[in-house]
């Protein structure tokens, strides 16, 4: 993974010295708020409902196990135990203290991490695939591509203060696990007929309270030439992008106004004067930082079979076998190299901790299982989870049972209990409503692996509010928290997707209370169970049935006691004429 040189560390360095003073001069009182602020966002600090809340950078996913170790230290030292891993492949303390930040800043520095731009107005996030240089489908390594993005965007002059947050996702493989069409600007690596590394760019992808897909602009754009590319699309936003309305500011809007081919002739205007300069990536660039992500030291091993692995298991019983088994299954994916696989760590257990938390404990004891069988390296999926990307096919009973000694071995990836949930209402003052006690309720409805695994592929995601955190547009059933006259309601979405067929779920009616979501969801499951063909995956016959048979099974409780009551009031009325 990439190491800092001198000129990296300098600059974290100093942005810890300099805040440490802007929060000095906040405590004296000599900074006031509305000054502090705009510093605090680009160092990843907000004001949530009860306390402030620490974003930390964990650029594209990728961190090291003497990182995870740090940021263990921080929930212990300066939270209350844990850390939450956001849909950014970020993590994020929800208790810190403003005078305990510049420290804390400071204790990230040691490792080679910061909070840099994990929030604002300005370019954010670099998301990456988080099998990205494993993945047997991949054309090409994203990781280099993001590094240099990432170095080029950080605290870039020109878009210190854009129309609002601006996020990038880049893919290098045959499937998509970026969400990139949801993105500001995704960017998708290929290899053309003659072996070079070209891009695709999409522009005006975002959740939020318009969701769109993104739209391609540009075709096989050389890889070097990417900043000023993306410098001259970022210009035509700056420019054109709407600052007299917070909700008719992301590129979205923009994209979706001009139309994408007048976008792409505005950039392309723009591109014309820049294209040649200094900006562009070199090859001398490209080598210094693809060193640092070459293959580990991988031993010559046969690859196994499922059935060799679950032989591995030996001297257990068959429950045993069974349970290992199901884990192959839903938490362990294919490698490139033979005799390797790569394993999920689930941060979804039922219905105790939020979705994508994790303890004190269990951060060290996670990063003790990466240097023991993944070359002390990990990723953050932007489901939530960790991801342990080297693993030995032979050790994968071993990391299993110490997985489980550790509450992150549920094997329910993919399933409808790995739901993805911002923390809502509990902690995020922009929330409407709570999304982890909507998480809870599902997952103790839903607890039965047999039959979860029955059901098979169902995404379940949950947002507090329209910024769609919790991805809830993408889920094929989607989980959106609503205020109506002060009080929390939920409203259903059916039919979103994310991956190469991504999609936007539609809203299905008027919304409901949070005790009704777990017979809601029951209903729409129970008619899935009822109308699917075989094996069919729940978006498979969304798309063949359509909503309406979901819709009445979502609504046949409110029904029910609309009957009821009505039947109940008639006796009344009728009571009182006689």
């Amino acid at each position: 993974m990439y190491k800092y040189d001198a000129i990296d560390q300098t600059l974290v360095d100093q942005r810890v010295a300099q805040f440490r003073d802007q929060v000095a001069r906040r405590l004296n009182g000599t900074l006031a708020e509305e000054e502090f602020r705009p510093l605090r966002l680009q160092n990843g600090l907000y004001h949530q409902r009860h306390a402030y809340m620490l974003r930390v950078a964990i650029p594209y996913g990728l961190f090291s196990a003497k990182q995870l170790r740090t940021l263990a230290l921080i929930s212990e030292k300066y939270d209350r135990g844990y850390g939450h891993f956001t849909t950014r492949q970020n993590i994020q303390y929800n208790w810190v203290t403003l005078e305990d930040t510049p420290d804390i800043l400071a204790e990230l520095a040691k490792v080679e991490m910061h909070a840099i731009q994990t929030s604002g107005n300005c370019i954010r996030n670099i998301t990456s695939d988080a099998f990205a240089g494993v993945a047997g489908d991949e054309y090409v390594d994203p990781r280099p591509i993001c590094e240099l993005l990432r170095q080029w965007s950080t605290l870039h002059p020109e878009f210190a203060h854009l129309p609002r947050k601006f996020k990038f996702a880049v893919n290098g493989a045959k499937e998509d696990r970026t969400v990139l069409l949801c993105h500001d600007v995704g960017i998708e690596l290929k290899k053309n007929a003659t072996g070079e590394l070209t891009a695709d760019i999409y522009a005006g992808g975002g959740m939020g309270r318009t969701p769109i897909l993104g739209s391609l602009i540009k075709q096989g754009l050389p890889w070097n030439v990417l900043p000023s590319y993306l410098t001259a699309l970022l210009r035509v936003y700056n420019r054109f992008g709407r600052r007299d309305n917070l909700y008719k500011a992301r590129i979205k809007i923009l994209v979706k106004a001009l139309g994408p081919e007048e976008f792409a002739r505005q950039v392309e205007g723009e591109w014309l004067h820049i294209k040649n300069g200094d900006d562009n990536f070199t090859q001398a660039e490209w080598d210094r930082v693809a060193k640092h992500f070459t293959k580990p030291a991988y031993k010559t091993l046969q690859a196994l079979t499922t059935e060799q692995v679950i032989a591995t298991a030996t001297g257990t019983d068959k429950a045993t076998q069974t349970a290992f088994a199901k884990w192959l299954e839903r938490n362990v994916k294919p490698h490139q190299v033979p005799g390797y696989a790569s394993v999920i760590l689930s941060l979804k257990p039922h219905g105790t901790v939020a979705p994508g938390d994790a303890t004190t404990a269990q951060m060290l004891a996670i990063a003790d299982l990466a240097d023991q069988y993944s070359f002390g390296e990990l990723r953050a999926t932007h489901e939530q989870n960790l991801v342990l990307a080297d693993v030995e096919q032979a050790k994968l009973f071993e990391l299993w049972q110490e997985a489980k000694k550790q509450k992150v071995a549920l094997p329910n990836v993919g399933l409808l209990t790995d739901i993805i949930a911002c923390p809502g209402g509990d902690f995020c003052s922009l929330a409407n409503a709570k999304s982890l006690p909507i998480a809870k309720a599902i997952q103790e409805r839903f607890d039965d692996l047999d039959y979860l695994f029955d059901l098979g592929d169902i995404s379940l995601n949950i947002s507090g509010c329209i910024n769609s955190c919790g991805h809830h547009h993408v889920g094929n059933i989607g989980v959106l928290g609503v205020d109506k006259d002060g009080e929390e309601w939920y409203q259903i979405t059916l039919g979103g997707e994310q991956g190469n067929n991504a999609a936007i779920g539609k809203v299905i009616g008027p919304s409901f209370y949070a005790d009704e979501i777990p017979d809601v969801i029951t209903n729409v499951i129970n008619t899935y169970v009822a109308q699917r063909n075989g094996e069919e995956p729940f978006i498979e016959t969304y798309r063949r049935i359509g909503v309406t048979p979901f819709k009445e099974a979502a609504y046949k409780n409110k029904k029910e006691v609309a009957k009821k009551k009505e039947a109940v009031d008639s006796k009344t009325t009728t009571g009182g004429a006689a």
